[in-house]
């Protein structure tokens, strides 16, 4: 559907996940000029306002999980309307385990045009930092707090090759780990990361094992678990023949870094092995 030409715009804004200074200039814009703010928190938003030097000229509607659902069509009849809205969580980015899919998704339905202010976000803050491989990750969110649910999501990660990244809650933090531990196995390589970018900033690395015993009483802060995919059982050609086999594409006319790329997702490898290899063979 094309958006109409008399609406507004839905632009979702990225907030600073700890440290003021993050806020983009365009975030910085976008706050003091929007007419209509929908937060997470709205006295957040005011105190992030306040140490960003700007007054917030438009109105303030707040936008919680618990009032989500009934602020929708409000917030959508303001943008058939023709008003722009500005879509803020506490720090983040809406939609990623905060408020915000709902009226996104109105509003897309409605052909209203939606935006974006791109910005910080831990999930991928979390992933840069961990030291485990990036190139294919899966973001899980929150575990289920109901215990069957909990254990087929748990049961369902333990084979994905992936690497994960999951939220947890300070309190729950310990056991989480050692669930992870007990179902993915102890050894599995993972990463807890406590209050990104903030003043008590902590990355702790080490097995699941190490993991749950480290924060078995639990921790402050936010939590992000970023935890290595399973190894499977392991490539079926040796980095040898795997590079020959980029080479052959590569030279069948497809370009080089996308054929190490390929032939590295298809045998389970690390895409730089292969490039080593290719290197070695000479090409």
């Amino acid at each position: 559907m094309e958006p109409a030409a008399e609406s507004g715009v839905l632009t979702v804004a990225a907030t600073p996940i700890g440290q003021p200074g993050d806020a983009s200039a365009r975030l910085v814009s976008a706050l003091a000029s929007a007419p209509v703010i929908a937060a997470e928190d709205t006295r957040r938003i005011g105190r992030l306002a306040a140490a960003l030097g700007i007054r917030l000229a438009g109105r303030l509607v707040s936008y919680y999980d618990d009032v989500e659902a009934r602020r929708v069509p409000a917030l959508l009849a303001e943008l058939q309307g023709g008003t722009d809205v500005l879509l803020v969580s506490d720090a983040g980015l809406p939609g990623i385990s905060d408020p915000g899919y709902r009226l996104v998704a109105a509003a897309a339905a409605a052909g209203v045009r939606v935006t974006a202010l791109p910005g910080p976000t831990a999930v991928t803050t979390a992933l840069a930092i961990s030291g485990l491989p990036t190139d294919r990750f899966v973001f899980e969110g929150f575990l289920p707090r109901k215990a069957g649910d909990r254990a087929r999501r748990l049961a369902a990660l333990a084979d994905e090759r992936r690497t994960v990244v999951l939220y947890e809650s300070p309190r729950r933090v310990g056991g989480a780990l050692a669930e992870l531990a007990a179902a993915l196995g102890e050894s599995r390589r993972a990463v807890v990361c406590r209050e990104l970018t903030k003043t008590h900033e902590e990355v702790v690395r080490g097995t699941l094992a190490e993991l749950a015993a480290a924060f078995a009483a639990g921790a402050l802060g936010e939590i992000t678990i970023v935890v290595a995919g399973a190894a499977g059982a392991g490539p079926a050609i040796s980095l040898e023949d795997a590079a020959a086999q980029a080479i052959a594409r590569a030279r069948d006319g497809e370009p080089r870094n996308a054929a190490i790329a390929a032939v590295a997702r298809a045998h389970g490898l690390a895409r730089r092995a292969v490039y080593d290899a290719v290197v070695r063979a000479g090409q």
